[in-house]
């Protein structure tokens, strides 16, 4: 199928996608009905993390649209992954609120994964799209659209504590239903559109770009305080609406820009378009040609007919270079992109396990209210990724600085926030959890631009969610395998003959899955050195001029 392509501006398409990123982010939301899940389901920690499993796996699986993101049209990728939220959390709701009773754990878990695979489909279907519609500024682009969808996780807390009133059940009703609403409502503006050419990557766009990061940071800045507020003064009903609709209003605010260059354009073009109509009627050329023309028109195709044929039959395929065009089983067999893999699947896999464990890890430590941690976690997370975005693209751009140095030094601090875990010190808790979110958001907006780079934007959608696969692998085997036993081991240890739905306290709890954590963020930050000085030639290459330097054989649509 081929996708058609639009001639509009695309600043469009990005507002919207903003939006979308934002109800992708349904992952997120497992810590706040994480406790409520498990009370609900007689279930012990190790289930519990196993469903935080199906979780990660489902919001990372990603390899079917990013397949089908080349054949089908975005509005039909966000078709599926809002189908997929509708029917996923609806059985989970199902479960957990107890509308149906004696739903199997097997069929829970198959739930979870169609409802959080949602995730994979919005997310490919709007950051494949914009990234091929702005190809000279792929970082800044990858760091706000990831930057949102970090943000996802402190708007639901907002709409948990304020407008559902830390109900689980609401949320997942939520889900099911609004998650569809948001997509049908952005889907007609996902579109691709034609790519900016260098002359075009002026400073106004660079302004609109600065405009829709400022925005963004405002939102979670508006978001934590929001949170905070509502925890610390118990909020009326009327103060809390009101700051909802504040939010929605903030999450409007990259809309401002096509409006904003409609309205110039519209200003600017006034009075003068009829006369350009006439004058470029007036230059045109006869439509019918003569037949001399036609004769040798199609001696010319002739000719080239045959030059390609000779040419095919005397030449081999060049294997691409880095920083060309891969397909898929082409990049596989390269070190790089193993190299990559391994140091995204250590930074992510870790961090998600912390994530996935956050309310119990609250909880183990004394914290009150576990809400603020997931929103604090979800505020640092959207740093980092909109600061890794723009951080990474500067330096690649004025030092030609490979973006994996980034993950070198966010993984050296992923370890050092470990170790504050580890130590069970209660006030360095949320210290520990903000430098941790920070780190991990840096890990997705570093690798995917890199992936891109490295191996070109033709086949991009397959090769972004192949990285992504790192993050359930950890997933399963930090959090599952390792934190959930753990914490089954010191629960059961602290209340014998409980039962297996008990409540660990202490850092004992995950203090030796923290240690372990720390070890392989170190091993992270070797690899990704390695990776670092292995792919400099490459962004020498790219960015020799000071901006991206497109290779010959590269296709964006």
């Amino acid at each position: 199928m081929k996708v058609k392509v639009g001639t509009r501006p695309p600043w469009i398409g990005l507002a919207a996608a903003a939006w979308v990123q934002v109800a992708a982010g349904s992952a997120y939301c497992f810590p706040l009905y994480s406790h409520a899940a498990k009370s609900a389901l007689g279930i012990n920690q190790r289930s519990l993390t196993m469903l935080g499993v199906a979780n990660d796996i489902g919001e990372n699986f990603g390899l079917v649209p990013g397949v089908l993101c080349n054949r089908l049209a975005p509005w039909l990728v966000m078709s599926i992954g809002a189908a997929s939220s509708f029917v996923g959390f609806g059985i989970v709701w199902l479960a957990v609120s107890k509308t149906v009773v004696g739903i199997p754990y097997f069929l829970l878990w198959i739930a979870l994964c169609i409802a959080t695979n949602s995730s994979a489909w919005l997310g490919t279907g709007v950051l494949v799209t914009n990234m091929r519609n702005f190809p000279l500024s792929r970082g800044t682009v990858a760091g706000i659209l990831k930057g949102y969808m970090g943000l996802s996780a402190a708007v639901y807390t907002l709409v948990y504590t304020g407008v559902l009133h830390n109900s689980s059940t609401h949320l997942l009703l939520s889900l099911s239903l609004g998650i569809p609403v948001v997509c049908l409502l952005s889907m007609y503006f996902v579109r691709p559109c034609t790519p900016l050419v260098e002359e075009e990557n002026s400073s106004e766009e660079r302004c609109h770009f600065v405009f829709t990061q400022f925005s963004s940071v405002i939102l979670g800045v508006y978001l934590l305080i929001s949170t905070v507020l509502d925890d610390v003064m118990g909020l009326s009903t009327a103060v809390t609406y009101a700051l909802f609709g504040g939010m929605v209003l903030l999450l409007f605010a990259p809309l401002a820009i096509p409006v904003k260059m409609t309205v110039w354009r519209k200003k600017r073009d006034l009075g003068s378009s009829y006369q350009l109509i006439w004058d470029e009627e007036e230059k045109s050329e006869p439509l019918i040609p003569t037949s001399e023309s036609a004769d040798y028109a199609s001696d010319e195709v002739w000719i080239i007919g045959s030059k390609k044929a000779i040419e095919g039959a005397v030449t081999k395929k060049r294997r691409p270079r880095r920083g060309e065009d891969f397909e898929f089983c082409e990049a596989l067999v390269k070190a790089d992109f193993w190299l990559l893999f391994v140091v995204y699947f250590l930074g992510v896999g870790s961090g998600v396990t912390v994530l996935n464990n956050l309310a119990q890890i609250g909880i183990a430590a004394g914290a009150n209210d576990t809400t603020i941690l997931l929103c604090l976690f979800s505020f640092c997370n959207f740093v980092g990724r909109l600061g890794g975005g723009a951080v990474s693209e500067h330096f690649v751009r004025t030092r030609m600085l490979p973006r994996p140095i980034w993950m070198t030094c966010t993984q050296i601090i992923m370890v050092i926030s470990y170790l504050l875990f580890a130590s069970g010190i209660h006030s360095t808790l949320y210290t520990s959890t903000a430098l941790l979110g920070i780190c991990y958001g840096v890990q997705f907006s570093v690798m995917v631009p890199t992936a891109s780079e490295l191996f070109g934007l033709k086949h991009f959608g397959m090769i972004y969610n192949f990285m992504l696969l790192g993050n359930p692998l950890g997933a399963f085997l930090f959090s599952f395998l390792l934190a959930g036993y753990v914490y089954d081991k010191e629960a059961a240890r602290q209340n014998p003959g409980c039962g297996s739905s008990i409540t660990c306290y202490g850092p004992d709890c995950f203090r030796d899955t923290f240690l372990v954590l720390a070890g392989l963020c170190t091993l992270g930050s070797v690899l990704s050195l390695v990776l670092t000085v292995r792919i400099r030639p490459v962004y020498q290459m790219l960015y020799a001029s000071g901006s991206f330097r497109q290779p010959r054989n590269t296709s964006l649509h």
